[in-house]
């Protein structure tokens, strides 16, 4: 028998905050009380059946700012039933994964009544933002005390309430104990050691763990890359047949490393359960307009945009935007090797050692100027993304990829290409593929860390004192820490911190023959790496709201098209040698079809060796096999017990029709 909310009471007079909700400072009295009402009302009734309570009382109010920050929590039953509804996967007590559900809630492992740890706090923040997106629209047409922000039914009220600019922010709170906990064994102490990977997932949930899995990994399987390409920079740099076995390696090992992480990844997310969890049908993300009208598929009112408007203002307006931002990155490059001749010119005619070190200045700045300008497009691409109007949010992330990836791999590696393919200066490549690499990790750690880590600790202070200065009598821990957080920055996703270690994999494997350091100083990097990206989502930015991953999304594919692009840059660099060249002084064709030939076959072996090694373990498929059987039987089941009453009210009805 399925549970309903309104057959349980859910209401607890005190209760855990897990979600703070801030509205702006003008927002009038009708529409707080409104909101809070459909916050706080029955499900059946149309609202979320949350608990609900501003963070100051009226005395505090009239002595302290801050008055518009109202903190939500849910009763323990309220989120069982939640986790039913998003349909979290847990594991059973025969060690299967099944949908949770509360009417079987005693046969999950770990459950117990009173234990308030079946949830973690993660899971249990990402119901809360789950009830209150899904707080829709009934027969309102407009916000209480706003009539400019017009309502429909089904339109979800957070979304409205946002965009109108009512409602500044909603973010979860930090558990200051747990936070403390995962600190001291993820680090602050500065070993080498693994990661906590499934506390990061119970704090920050899976999106977030999966990243940390994989910097994680990525940076292990860089380190036989590192030993092996250390001796190689004893030998002389021009002897590029020495490092055909070093290339050859490094092919075979990019495509052993992505699909062994696709199997370490199934087994994790089949562990926390978004593998076998149910997609959900996607609704139309926030800034998607368009007039009202029926959607087909859901029969619900929405907005609808016809796709041919989409489809014209990307490769009307799009495409040759991004056009034109390619030829300008072109036209930096080309003033950079201006540079680079000018330096290279200055130091021939007085060669002297401050002009040796002024050789690598132009390397330097143009490091800089390609960070600069993939944040400003950034910016740029986000802009048009939205203006395109699309009405999913996977398609909106998969165009807002697409653009960004293809920007930021010909900006960073376009000048590489150039120098090696068409200038075919092999000294002036290593040196400007260790300078970008080395200026760009160094800029990436201060920008994205540091910088930001020093700010908060400044405001902190601030906020310190200001809450030390009060004399009222509040809760001055639970106060401090709303107005600390509510300041911190927004942490945006893993798509920058996805990015950073595609430009990484770019750099070590595109020029792995002519540069094999790289992979060294990426380990260098990437050990560092985890303990500032770990500062920065414990002590810099807000809490992000946990998000179910299965996998790391499209990323997948774009660094398996990179180890492929890598197979083809590394043939054609040891074509290009002078040792290759010299077995053929003749006939240049032959060395072209030789090099060809070579690449397919490269190219044949990755996709070989992609085909052999399964994406899950085999115990990982038996166990998705049985669930399917599982599921396909009840089903059966369920469908044989209906036909069965059907055939026994059909022959109640016969009976009834035969007696005089």
């Amino acid at each position: 028998m399925k549970v309903t909310l309104s057959a349980l009471d859910t209401h607890e007079s005190s209760f855990t905050p897990l979600v703070v909700i801030e509205l702006a400072q003008d927002v009038k009295e009708e529409t707080k009380e409104w909101l809070k009402n459909r916050i706080i009302t029955k499900k059946k009734d149309g609202g979320a059946q949350l608990s609900f309570r501003p963070l100051l009382n009226k005395y505090e109010k009239e002595t302290l700012e801050n008055q518009n920050l109202y903190l939500v929590g849910a009763s323990k039953i309220r989120l069982l039933l939640g986790a039913e509804a998003v349909g979290l996967v847990k594991e059973c007590s025969d060690n299967t994964m099944r949908a949770f559900t509360y009417g079987t809630r005693h046969s999950f492992k770990d459950f117990d009544d009173d234990n308030d740890d079946f949830l973690s706090m993660a899971e249990r923040q990402f119901i809360i933002k789950h009830e209150l997106e899904n707080l829709r629209a009934r027969d309102e047409k407009m916000i209480p005390g706003y009539p400019q922000a017009k309502l429909y039914p089904g339109k979800s009220l957070l979304r409205r309430l946002l965009t109108s600019g009512i409602v500044v922010q909603v973010f979860p709170l930090h558990d200051n104990e747990a936070l403390k906990k995962l600190e001291d064994t993820w680090y602050t102490r500065f070993t080498l050691k693994f990661q906590p990977i499934d506390r990061i997932r119970g704090y920050f949930g899976e999106t977030i763990a999966l990243y940390f899995g994989f910097l994680e990994y990525f940076t292990f399987a860089l380190i036989p890359m590192a030993i092996i390409g250390l001796p190689y920079y004893l030998f002389a740099w021009e002897d590029y047949d020495k490092y055909v076995i070093f290339a050859s390696f490094n092919l075979i090992w990019s495509t052993v490393i992505l699909e062994v992480w696709k199997r370490g990844c199934a087994s994790m997310t089949y562990r926390w359960g978004t593998l076998v969890m149910k997609r959900k049908f996607e609704e139309p993300r926030p800034g998607y307009h368009g007039v009202l009208g029926i959607n087909p598929v859901t029969g619900r009112e929405e907005p609808l945009y016809p796709s041919y408007k989409r489809q014209l203002r990307i490769y009307l307006v799009s495409l040759p935007f991004v056009c034109l931002c390619l030829y300008f990155s072109l036209f930096v490059m080309m003033i950079y090797f201006d540079m680079e001749a000018w330096a290279l010119g200055l130091h021939e005619d007085s060669g002297s050692e401050w002009t040796s070190i002024l050789l690598y200045v132009p390397s330097i700045i143009y490091a800089i100027v390609i960070e600069i300008m993939n944040r400003l497009y950034r910016y740029a691409a986000e802009f048009l993304t939205s203006w395109e109007n699309h009405r999913l949010e996977s398609a909106y992330q998969n165009h807002l990829i697409l653009k960004v990836l293809v920007f930021n791999f010909l900006n960073c590696f376009a000048s590489l290409f150039y120098i090696a393919f068409v200038l075919r200066d092999m000294k002036l490549l290593r040196q400007s593929l260790a300078t970008l690499l080395i200026t760009s990790q160094i800029l990436n750690q201060i920008v994205e860390s540091l910088l930001p880590y020093w700010l908060q600790k400044k405001h902190h202070v601030r906020v310190k004192k200001k809450v030390e200065a009060l004399k009222a009598d509040i809760d001055a821990t639970l106060y401090e820490q709303v107005v600390l957080e509510k300041e911190m920055g927004t942490y945006l996703g893993t798509f920058d911190d996805y990015l950073e270690l595609f430009l990484q994999f770019g750099y070590v494997s595109l020029f792995s023959c002519v540069y094999p350091l790289a992979a060294a100083f990426a380990v260098l990097n990437n050990l560092t790496e985890v303990n500032s990206d770990a500062l920065k989502m414990c002590r810099v930015l807000k809490r992000p709201f946990s998000e179910p991953s299965a996998s790391i999304g499209v990323w997948q594919l774009a660094f398996e098209t990179m180890s492929v692009i890598s197979v083809v840059t590394n043939c054609a660099l040891i074509g290009m040698s002078p040792q290759v060249n010299a077995l053929f002084p003749e006939s240049k064709t032959d060395l072209i079809l030789i090099v060809v030939a070579v690449e397919h076959m490269l190219l044949a072996l990755k996709f070989i060796l992609a085909f052999a090694i399964p994406d899950k373990p085999r115990h990982i498929q038996m166990k998705l096999a049985r669930l399917e059987f599982e599921s396909l039987e009840a089903l059966k089941q369920q469908q044989m017990k209906l036909t069965a009453e059907n055939l026994k009210e059909e022959c109640r009805e016969g009976g009834k029709e035969k007696a005089p």
